[in-house]
């Protein structure tokens, strides 16, 4: 009789043996546990420790700061915090009804004297000057100098004018520099030119039915392609088509964003325009305010497509047609002025070597100086039919839409456009597959060995020293953020912010958070300037404090662990008294409408 043989199923095999190795592995680790649970409380995982040291009485007292990091990978409590931080920044300038910046208060009649009187003495000095007294003018100086710091204590920005010693070195001949013609270019569309009014707030608009709106918008700008991809696409009457490939893709398709021919797309340009891609935002923001006629504000991010291209999503306070926003992108451009680059004519492993006798680089074989930085441009300048080395343009793909202040859009578009701010470029989609993969080193690889300024050690590789040369530059292996791996050759800032925006620095709306928390608790926020040298102080004022970093070899400074688990708790006992005096108030936080739990930690976020 033979004996059947029984085959474990699927569950038995994915449970393992009580007792095993394997079994224990997979119960949680305790230092994650405690990470995470630091990470529900927004308690900072890597908290920089500062020695906090009473001048009078000489008691320390180690206090743990947040690390401020605005990526997830490094802190991930930190990371949200600056996330809710920028998105309070966006609402608050989003919708302004008033200006931002209404300008500077005018003089008063003291600061009038203290300039009337370097007016005199300026007056002096020229006569003493005129009539060759030496000895006046040094005097006169001397005066000169007091005043000056006078009208700088008295409240007044900037300087009256420029000490004399610099105006003298005005006048010795400085070498021309030379300029090269603003001529547009004829392959892109003219734009109406108007002289820029001084407002950031857009046009209202009044219903029939008596209601005034004030809408303002939100952008997309993306580049141009490099070749076709893995795609969605529709036709006009909105009807699926296939893509490039054939097939059609679902929105979950790893392979959306993956060259269809990686042999025929182009890198080259591709790393290029990622490089340059700030400025080519900086230059639509002058040609839209130039074409409209007011100082049109922004706020937005710039990201990763899934073909990993960068592009940006803005909030615009005010309303512009959507054509203008569509013809001012279609005829900007940035011009990269350097010298031809087309192909490296050396390799990384094979790169020019410095000569320490002739203190410059060299061929690695013939021994020959390369190019200089200064001999190139001249022969880039001596050419009259001389083009740019390249040109960066935005794509014909360009989405605007109106947003209602008060709307749901409104959350919903912030959120959007602050998606991916605490992550790394290249963490932004998620890579999964091979070809996804291959795609992303392909660019990576372009983005080594593409120049990313003129002191950029990557310009010996094409055969031309950068600027300022010097024996430590590395071909290839530029420090520069534009060739990391983990950048995608967006090396610039993520969040853009025009200056007009909300009016406010990121330190003043962390300051008005705080305020806030602490007026609902009753905690009183007015504290005396104390003098160090003085002992004495008036009751409940603060005493005089040095700080320095604390240690780690310091006998009073705690493990992480204990440090974080005393944070935790201190978080937990804030979020509830904050609940309460939140309840007993009857109010929400500044630009918020419920209270939520995830708004209660943010305020408690900001107490400390």
């Amino acid at each position: 009789m033979t004996t059947p043989t029984i085959t474990p199923t699927l569950a038995e095999d994915a449970m393992p043996r009580p007792g095993s190795r394997a079994a224990r592995l997979k119960l949680p680790r305790a230092v994650d546990a405690l990470k995470n649970l630091a990470d529900d409380y927004g308690v900072c995982v890597r908290p920089v420790t500062l020695r906090q040291t009473d001048l009078v009485t000489g008691v320390t007292e180690l206090i743990d700061l947040p690390c401020g990091a605005t990526r997830e990978d490094k802190c991930p409590s930190c990371a949200k915090r600056a996330k809710r931080l920028r998105q309070r920044q966006i609402r608050e300038g989003w919708h302004r009804t008033d200006e931002p910046n209404p300008g500077p208060d005018p003089a008063t009649p003291e600061q009038k004297a203290l300039i009337a009187l370097r007016a005199h003495l300026e007056f002096e000095r020229a006569d003493a000057e005129r009539t060759a007294r030496w000895d006046q003018v040094a005097d006169l100086d001397a005066a000169i100098d007091e005043v000056e710091q006078a009208i700088a204590a008295g409240g007044l920005r900037g300087r009256i004018a420029p000490p004399h010693d610099d105006a003298d070195d005005k006048d010795e001949p400085k070498k021309s520099k030379k300029k090269r013609s603003t001529r547009r270019r004829q392959d892109v569309p003219d734009l109406p030119r108007q002289k820029v009014e001084a407002r950031t707030v857009g046009r209202t608009y009044t219903a029939p039915d008596g209601s005034v709106h004030q809408p303002s918008m939100w952008l997309t700008l993306t580049l141009d392609s490099y070749g076709p991809v893995h795609g969605q696409r529709k036709a006009s009457n909105g009807k699926p088509l296939p893509c490039r490939c054939g097939r059609f893709h679902s929105d979950v398709d790893p392979l959306i964003g993956v060259p269809v021919d990686p042999s025929t797309y182009d890198y080259r340009r591709a790393a290029w325009d990622a490089v340059h891609f700030p400025r080519l935002l900086d230059r639509y923001w002058q040609n839209l305010r130039r074409c409209v006629g007011w100082n049109v504000q922004y706020a937005g991010c710039v990201e990763p497509q899934k073909r990993l291209a960068p592009h940006a999503h803005f909030a615009i306070r005010g309303s512009i047609a959507r054509t203008s926003l569509v013809r001012v992108a279609a005829a900007t451009y940035h011009q990269v002025w350097w010298p031809r680059a087309e192909a490296p004519r050396y390799s990384v492993e094979h790169p020019p070597v410095w000569d320490d006798q002739a203190t410059t680089w060299v061929d690695p074989d013939t021994r020959q100086a390369l190019t200089t930085w200064a001999d190139a441009l001249a022969v880039l300048d001596d050419d009259p039919d001389a083009e740019p080395a390249h040109v960066v343009r935005f794509g014909e793909q360009v989405k605007a839409r109106g947003v209602e202040v008060g709307s749901k859009d409104v959350d919903r578009t912030i959120g959007y456009i602050t998606k991916y701010v605490t992550k790394n470029a290249a963490d932004c989609h998620t890579i999964t597959t091979d070809p996804q993969r291959d795609h992303l080193d392909r660019l990576w690889r372009e983005l080594r060995v593409t120049p990313c300024s003129d002191r950029c050690a990557n310009w010996l590789l094409y055969g031309i020293q950068p600027k300022s040369p010097h024996g430590r530059l590395r071909p290839g292996n530029c420090k520069g953020k534009v060739h990391q791996k983990a950048t995608l050759g967006i090396g610039g800032r993520r969040i853009l912010i025009s200056r007009d925006w909300s009016g406010k620095t990121l330190a003043d709306h962390r300051a008005d958070a705080r305020a806030w928390v602490k007026a609902l608790l009753g905690v009183s926020t007015d504290h005396e300037h104390v003098d160090p040298a003085a002992v004495d102080r008036e009751p409940g004022t603060p005493a005089p404090v040095a700080w320095e970093l604390a240690r780690p070899t310091d006998p009073d400074l705690k493990p992480l662990e204990h440090r974080l688990l005393r944070a935790i708790s201190q978080r937990i006992q804030w979020r509830a008294e904050l609940a309460a005096a939140r309840d007993r108030a009857g109010v929400g936080p500044p630009g918020h409408v419920s209270a939520t739990d995830a708004q209660t930690k943010e305020e408690v976020d900001q107490r400390g």
